[in-house]
C-alpha cells in the first residue's frame, strides 16, 4: 500500500485517486480497490464513502462539472463572446480529460444524486450564456429548447470527442482553439 493519505480530508483523496486511476484506463475501467490502493488507504474506504463504484464516478463528474462551470464562467467574464466560451469548453476537455469522459458518462453515475444535479445544472446555465433566445417557430410558439444553444453544444462537445479521440489532422491539433474559432466564423454558430 502507498503512503500518500495521512490525514485530513479522505473524501478528497480518494477522488483525487479516482481522477488519477481515470486519467490511466478510463472510467469504465475503474476499480475502487486500485483507488484505496492510489490514496493509500484501506480497500474498504472508497465503498464506505461512496457506496459503490457508480457513488465515486458520480463525485468526479459532480466536481468536473463545477469546475468546468468555473472555465466556461471565467470564458463569459473576460470576454463575453459566446465563442470563446465554445473555446473554453474544448479546453477543459484537453487540460481534464478525466473529468470530462466521466461527466458525459451517465450510465456509470448515480443520475438523481442532488450533487451532480447541482452542478450539471451550473454547468448548463453557464453554457447557454450568451447564446441568445430560442427563436419561435413558423407557428410563432416558443420551441422546447434553445436550438442555437444545442446546435453549438454539440458541435464542440463533437469537437471535442473527435480531437481526443485522435481523428483530426495535425493542423487542428497543434492549434484547436483557432481551428474552432475558424469553424465558428465560418458556421456563424456564436450569433445568436
Amino acid at each position: 500500500m502507498t503512503d500518500r493519505y495521512h490525514h485530513g480530508d479522505l473524501r478528497r483523496a480518494l477522488i483525487d485517486a479516482a481522477v488519477e486511476a481515470i486519467a490511466e484506463s478510463g472510467p469504465s475501467a475503474l476499480s475502487l480497490r486500485a483507488v484505496a490502493k492510489k490514496a493509500g488507504v484501506s480497500h474498504a474506504a472508497p465503498a464506505h464513502h461512496f457506496g459503490d463504484k457508480a457513488g465515486l464516478l458520480t463525485a468526479v463528474a459532480a466536481q468536473g462539472y463545477d469546475r468546468f462551470a468555473d472555465a466556461l464562467d471565467r470564458a463569459w467574464e473576460a470576454t463575453g463572446d459566446f465563442v470563446e466560451v465554445g473555446v473554453a469548453y474544448v479546453r477543459f476537455a484537453i487540460d481534464n480529460k478525466a473529468y470530462f469522459e466521466t461527466m458525459f458518462r451517465p450510465e456509470l453515475l448515480h443520475e438523481d444524486d442532488p450533487d451532480l444535479q447541482r452542478a450539471e445544472a451550473r454547468s448548463n446555465a453557464a453554457l447557454v450564456r450568451g447564446s441568445g433566445e430560442p427563436k419561435p417557430g413558423p407557428d410563432g410558439k416558443a420551441p422546447a429548447f434553445n436550438a442555437g444553444a444545442l446546435g453549438a453544444w454539440s458541435l464542440v462537445h463533437g469537437f471535442a470527442g473527435l480531437l481526443m479521440g485522435g481523428n483530426f489532422p495535425p493542423a487542428v491539433v497543434a492549434d484547436p482553439e483557432g481551428a474552432l474559432r475558424e469553424i465558428a466564423r465560418q458556421t456563424r454558430f456564436g450569433e445568436g
